[in-house]
């Protein structure tokens, strides 16, 4: 199961994420998109959160209620490679897997103005790997997440450091903040996705760009004459 982050402000994003997995894929995916509107069990009560998602993706294990794995993504990504790569690297001993970050941050505000500030383990929820039926994971619940805080979720506290599984850096490549990388295999602009003006020339945007164009992609006939 692959959960991906709908926010409303930035739709486009979303799709042209799910285009980008579906292309790669070597594999079935079942995408579901993660969009508050859609949470019957959860009402969001943070006031602290830049964008839509980002205290609902700590739902996840409770969403798949405690079984098997899913891959949580903020959608303002991009893959270049095979997801079921990723999805292979799963580990039954960790809790979670995520890249583990460790950068400070070039600029204090991101799209839509919103403050970007720095913190431990900054990003390392973007792209998470979740064992869901990890007996650790079972606290993640509703009420846990409507009452945790920023620090408390984001740093995946719940859980002792060894169940923090680590992964390859190339699948949560932040170019915005790193520069170009031809090895990466996820691009996540994370100051803001290339459908906002002031993004649209970040490093390595032109590939979402790209991807913006397959995704709106139609075959059309060719028509001879008016009536053809």
């Amino acid at each position: 199961m692959f959960l991906l982050d709908l926010d409303t402000r930035e739709a486009v994003a979303y799709h042209v994420c799910v285009n980008s997995l579906t292309r790669q894929s070597s594999d079935v995916l079942a995408i579901t998109p993660l969009s508050l509107h859609n949470l019957k069990t959860y009402q969001e009560t943070h006031t602290d959160g830049s964008n839509h998602f980002i205290y609902s993706r700590f739902l996840i294990p409770h969403l798949m209620n405690y079984n098997g794995w899913a891959l949580f993504m903020d959608g303002d990504m991009i893959v270049r490679d095979d997801i079921a790569k990723l999805f292979a690297m799963r580990d039954e001993s960790k809790a979670v897997m995520c890249v583990h970050h460790d950068y400070k941050t070039r600029q204090t505000t991101k799209y839509l103005g919103s403050k970007n500030e720095d913190y431990p383990r900054k990003n390392w929820s973007s792209v998470v790997l979740w064992n869901c039926a990890h007996p650790a994971n079972r606290v993640v619940t509703p009420n846990f997440v409507m009452n945790g805080t920023g620090a408390q979720l984001h740093r995946f506290t719940w859980l002792e450091d060894d169940l923090v599984g680590e992964l390859p850096i190339e699948w949560n490549w932040l170019p915005d903040e790193f520069g170009v990388n031809p090895d990466a295999k996820l691009l996540h602009f994370t100051l803001g996705t290339p459908c906002f003006h002031e993004y649209a020339n970040a490093p390595m945007a032109a590939e979402w760009h790209r991807e913006k164009l397959l995704a709106n992609y139609s075959s059309q006939h060719v028509i001879d004459g008016p009536f053809d």
